[in-house]
């Protein structure tokens, strides 16, 4: 099959750029190449091509633009000294019976704050990673707690950059999907919290039997958590007087707490998220200027390049931001946006959403986004790509109404931006295990990365068979009433963008 052979070496592009550390948006032009090519054998026209991959990659403008604050946002954060404010207050509360749980939690808060797996990863992740070592925590624990700390926010803060894709391809309302987030998350989240206080139990329980803080689990882990404390024991040391450290590099006075709070504020007062970042970059200026004495000229630098501090060791923990650091991500969109409008003029993907509507019929629509997730997540190698990827394969197993819109918003947020850092070779969850030098064992050990599909799954399973049950009561009570089961019929392949042609 035709098909098969040009996405098969589209993945085989993918993944050589993965192994060898490449940016992967050549090997996402590779692909553009591939599809269009494809169209070309089965006749499709070219002019006919790139009209409906421009029109998809124009649909995708408003979410473009909202990387584009978050990247002026997460900059200004770092040189307003708000990421250091909270940083250093939080992790005074850490002690060595507990790193672990409160790892998970501080990474967790940093996330939903700051909207990113990576930067939550680079700030409070490292820093919790080094001081847990230094506890003699065990490395692989430690290591998942925060990469599941780290994707909490990732998945439902209003200034993720994975919440407001979702948002742009499933023309939803933010704030409805992150108050259904919210529910559908708790459950994990509180079964996370259970699991990590075990393990932060048997690590104490093992330290009072004698054998030293968290020996038994070190003995199942000797080779991933040596190599682990080896990696940052050299800095451990260095970074433990968190307070200190930013004190030097900043005036940590209270009012750079400011922008936080708006995000925090306007968020539960529904503002447009734009709207939201931008209070909070005009609040960022005011404290640059007035409280960390900044240049004007230093200021707009750092918008377009990041932030970059002085010191060495700051450095290593707060240095990113700006614009061109989304230019990536939004690379990423944008190419995989005209993948849209390819796949709807050639109709390549036409086949594969049959078997996906036909499995959905059988096991439901989460169920089979579910699956259709992890597929594309593990082809994909990154979190963007699995997202759009999953949305589109899984369009025919919900209608166009608001309420079938939202359906698929959630089952995309619980799948595959949850999904995607499980995979051992996906820079989602690659990246922030090789910032925290953290071992990749941790993967097992996110327990609410895997905890939150599995429950939806669960979920879903028995709201299936009640309705079963409900609908064969009320057949054998009334056999006139019986109607015969027709299966959802599909629904046509996008032809513009993100929006379908038509619903059920």
């Amino acid at each position: 099959m035709l098909e098969a052979g040009a996405m098969l070496l589209f993945c085989a592009v993918l993944f050589a750029s993965v192994a060898l550390g490449w940016s992967i948006i050549p090997a996402l032009f590779v692909g553009v190449l591939l599809f269009m090519g494809y169209g070309l054998v089965r006749r499709c026209s070219l002019r006919a091509m790139a009209s409906h991959a421009a029109g998809s990659v124009r649909s995708a403008g408003t979410v473009v633009v909202a990387f584009v604050l978050i990247g002026v946002l997460t900059s200004l954060w770092r040189a307003s000294g708000t990421i250091a404010f909270i940083v250093a207050h939080s992790t005074a509360v850490i002690h060595a019976a507990t790193v672990i749980p409160l790892s998970f939690l501080l990474c967790s808060a940093m996330s939903v704050l700051v909207g990113s797996s990576f930067a939550s990863a680079a700030t409070m992740g490292t820093i919790c990673m080094s001081l847990g070592l230094s506890m003699q925590a065990n490395p692989v624990m430690l290591g998942g707690a925060i990469l599941a700390g780290v994707y909490v926010g990732d998945r439902c803060s209003p200034v993720s950059t994975s919440a407001l894709l979702v948002k742009q391809l499933t023309h939803t309302n933010l704030f409805n999907t992150i108050a259904r987030m919210l529910r559908t998350g708790a459950v994990p989240f509180v079964l996370s919290c259970v699991v990590y206080v075990a393990a932060a139990v048997v690590e104490w329980l093992c330290a009072s039997g004698g054998s030293g803080f968290g020996a038994a689990s070190a003995a199942a882990t000797a080779g991933s958590a040596g190599s682990a404390r080896a990696a940052v024991s050299t800095n451990a040391s260095s970074i433990t007087d968190i307070g200190g450290l930013f004190s030097s590099a900043f005036d940590l006075h209270w009012l750079t707490l400011v922008p936080a709070l708006l995000v925090i504020v306007l968020a539960l007062l529904r503002v447009d998220v734009r709207l939201l970042m931008l209070a909070s970059i005009a609040a960022s200026v005011a404290v640059c200027v007035g409280v960390q004495h900044m240049e004007w000229a230093e200021l707009l630098r750092l918008l377009i390049f990041g932030y970059h501090a002085q010191n060495p060791q700051v450095a290593a923990l707060l240095d990113g931001g700006g614009i061109l650091s989304m230019l990536t991500v939004m690379a990423t969109v944008c190419i995989s946006s005209a993948y849209a409008g390819i796949f709807a003029e050639t109709r390549m993907l036409a086949r594969l959403q049959q078997v996906i509507e036909m499995l959905g019929h059988r096991i439901g629509a989460c169920g089979a986004t579910m699956i259709t997730a992890t597929c594309a997540a593990a082809l994909a190698c990154n979190q963007t790509l699995t997202i759009m990827l999953t949305h589109q394969l899984c369009g025919g197993l919900y209608g166009d109404d608001e309420s079938e819109r939202s359906a698929q918003a959630i089952d995309l947020e619980d799948s595959a931006v949850v999904i995607a850092p499980l995979i051992p070779w996906s820079i989602a969850g690659a990246v922030p295990l090789a910032t925290i030098n953290a071992p990749t064992l941790s993967l097992a050990a996110a327990t609410f990365l895997y905890l939150l599909p599995l429950s939806r799954m669960l979920a879903s399973a028995v709201r299936r068979r009640s309705g079963f049950r409900t609908r064969h009561r009320s057949q054998n009570q009334n056999p006139g009433l019986a109607i015969p089961h027709r299966p959802k019929p599909m629904l046509h392949m996008f032809a513009h963008g993100f929006h379908p042609k038509s619903g059920d």
